[in-house]
């Protein structure tokens, strides 16, 4: 049974366990993957700038392919549903939940995002709707010789408040752990139908 309780109870107990040295148990122990994933999230005030690369074994095209096949996120880590809900020209709007795990409570996040395709070269995305106060960033493709290096950016100010280590702690681990893998994803992502 999977027990339901309010952001305010995780993050007390996030803080109890920082407190106490624990925080080894905030994450069931496993192996990482070797990867060239790079995270990095730096504060400032409430919100958080992210950025991340690593790099495929994909053109440009299917590097586009890759980030935007939508509603296939919901096979990466954390994200339980993804849908497309309009798409007019080069603009998709998608609403999209994630589940967190923090302890042994569980965290849903809910958000409808518009993103703007610049095609072979990246996406603009911002949130229109959710959970957090801002959720903005980019993604771009740096392609050469068959690899594609993806890189992403983002502002994210989260809509609850709690202690800001507590928020670093847990958007740094929840972003690092998702952006792994979904580079295991493309890792083995085989050719679009839509690339030539």
């Amino acid at each position: 049974m999977v027990k339901k309780v309010s952001v305010r109870h995780v993050l007390n107990c996030l803080i109890f366990s920082a407190l106490c040295g624990h925080m080894s148990i905030c994450k069931a122990s496993e192996k990482k993957p070797e990867s060239d994933v790079s995270v990095s999230v730096h504060q400032s005030g409430n919100s958080f700038e992210v950025d991340v690369s690593y790099l495929t074994h994909m053109d440009a095209c299917n590097a586009f392919a890759f980030i935007t096949n939508y509603e296939d996120a919901k096979n990466i880590t954390g994200i339980i549903e993804s849908k497309i809900i309009s798409r007019t020209d080069n603009k998709v709007v998608v609403e999209r939940k994630a589940k967190e795990t923090v302890l042994l409570f569980h965290i849903e996040i809910s958000s409808t995002i518009e993103y703007t395709e610049i095609p072979y070269v990246g996406l603009n995305f911002e949130q229109i709707h959710g959970d957090n106060k801002i959720y903005r960033g980019t993604w771009r493709l740096d392609s050469k010789d068959g690899l594609t290096r993806l890189t992403y950016h983002s502002l994210i100010e989260p809509g609850f408040n709690a202690p800001k280590f507590v928020m670093a702690y847990f958007i740094r681990n929840s972003i690092r752990h998702r952006f792994e893998s979904m580079a295991a994803r493309a890792a083995g992502h085989l050719n679009s139908s839509k690339c030539p």
